[in-house]
């Protein structure tokens, strides 16, 4: 099936896959989220302690960091839509399936094996935006994309979940959420294509269709690099997300509603900065975004750690510096990954720099950042936050320019199997 012909461009076809993609992982985000706003009620029902809250995430995150780094792979052997649509559907229905748990281990065993499903749906669903986009929009769709899940996961599911407790008991959200996915997995079965490794390689800066072994991931310099930049960003994440509210209400004294103000900004700041940023970097070219960027983030961070109890000016600051941590995060995992290696490693390329930044960055960066604020003080957790981006900066400055726009790749015809 020829998906282009000549020099058109099946722009109707990117536009659904791009929308149905995008979908998928704002439901994915709904899935990993939803959980906390529905917690403090399962905490009664089933008898759990903040402990066993800590325990169910961290199954979540590391199973999905651990297939992401295969499952990537995997996509690359036998196309995305093999990968993708069983994947929805086993996290769809183990999202119902949570409703049904009796107790802390049946909970950690179905959040574990949901986060599996959703960690092989990530890196073929970024790879497979990026072959139905066109070469010039890579940026601009691989944002849309990567927008859907602060958007859905902590912008719509607490309002939806919340108000959806006013009329259904906590083990019936999870069923009725669950249904829409099933929707969207039967519409991906309809319109998603496989892309032919030929056609892959004008996506990428290689042009390389030739099969590969996947550890020659590690021979192009960008790789190697954006894992250690997805564990500076990810360390500044979890900074500004897991610790802050503490911070805010601990340290600045602040009111509940405040601190509830001020940390809605990570939705806003993460919104904007997958939509403007990644878009911006068609046109100007990665690595200066990139560099932009970890300034920015940098520069707001540092206004933020000045700031005092002042709720609008924390506000602005916390929007601006997860603007970009969100436009790092978003590059890294998506065109800076896919571009820089040959077709048949781009989804192992994004799986393994999504898995090793969830499983180190989501894993190590709470620990050392409790380990900071228990010992020193939870002021100094921003210091933490700096110094990943010191470390990030250099990493930017070393990344190679990968966007079409800025190595002068032509968009080709492309073929789809």
């Amino acid at each position: 099936m020829e998906h282009n012909t000549g020099s058109r461009w099946d722009t109707a076809y990117e536009w659904k896959a791009v929308a149905l993609l995008s979908l998928g992982f704002g439901l994915v985000g709904i899935d990993r989220f939803m959980i906390m706003p529905l917690f403090p009620i399962m905490m009664k029902d089933l008898h759990l302690d903040y402990q066993d809250l800590g325990h169910i995430t961290g199954a979540l995150a590391v199973a999905w960091g651990v297939s992401a780094m295969f499952m990537g792979n995997l996509s690359d052997r036998v196309g995305h839509r093999k990968v993708i649509i069983p994947a929805i559907i086993v996290f769809s229905l183990l999202a119902g399936l949570s409703g049904l748990a009796t107790g802390v281990g049946s909970l950690i065993l179905i959040r574990a094996v949901m986060g599996f499903a959703e960690g092989a749906y990530t890196p073929a669903s970024i790879i497979a935006t990026l072959d139905a986009s066109k070469p010039t929009r890579h940026g601009r769709n691989i944002g849309i994309q990567q927008m859907a899940l602060p958007l859905f996961g902590l912008g719509i599911a607490p309002i939806l979940v919340t108000q959806l407790l006013k009329v259904l008991p906590w083990h019936w959200i999870f069923a009725v959420v669950s249904i829409p996915w099933l929707l969207v997995a039967f519409l991906m079965l309809k319109v998603l294509r496989n892309t032919q490794p030929a056609a892959a390689a004008f996506h990428t800066a290689t042009h390389d269709a030739a099969p590969h072994k996947w550890t020659d991931v590690f021979r192009y310099r960008n790789i190697s690099l954006n894992i250690v930049g997805m564990l500076c960003w990810l360390t500044c994440l979890v900074v500004l997300s897991a610790l802050f509210p503490s911070y805010l209400i601990d340290y600045l004294h602040l009111s509940m509603q405040q601190m509830g103000y001020v940390l809605s900004a990570i939705g806003f700041g993460g919104t904007l900065g997958t939509l403007v940023m990644p878009a911006l970097s068609d046109r100007l070219g990665r690595k200066p975004v990139m560099i932009f960027s970890v300034v920015g983030a940098a520069v707001f961070l540092f206004l933020l750690m000045r700031t005092g109890a002042d709720p609008t000016l924390l506000f602005i600051y916390l929007t601006l510096t997860l603007l970009f941590v969100f436009s790092m995060i978003t590059l890294t995992v998506g065109p800076l990954s896919a571009e820089s290696v040959p077709a048949k490693l781009m989804s192992t390329a994004s799986g393994l720099v999504v898995g090793i930044g969830e499983v180190f960055g989501g894993g190590l960066a709470p620990a050392l950042a409790g380990y900071i604020a228990k010992h020193f003080g939870i002021q100094y957790i921003m210091h933490l936050g700096l110094a990943a981006l010191a470390i990030g900066f250099v990493v930017a400055l070393s990344l190679k320019e990968t966007a079409p726009s800025r190595t002068r790749v032509q968009t080709p015809a492309v073929a789809l199997d």
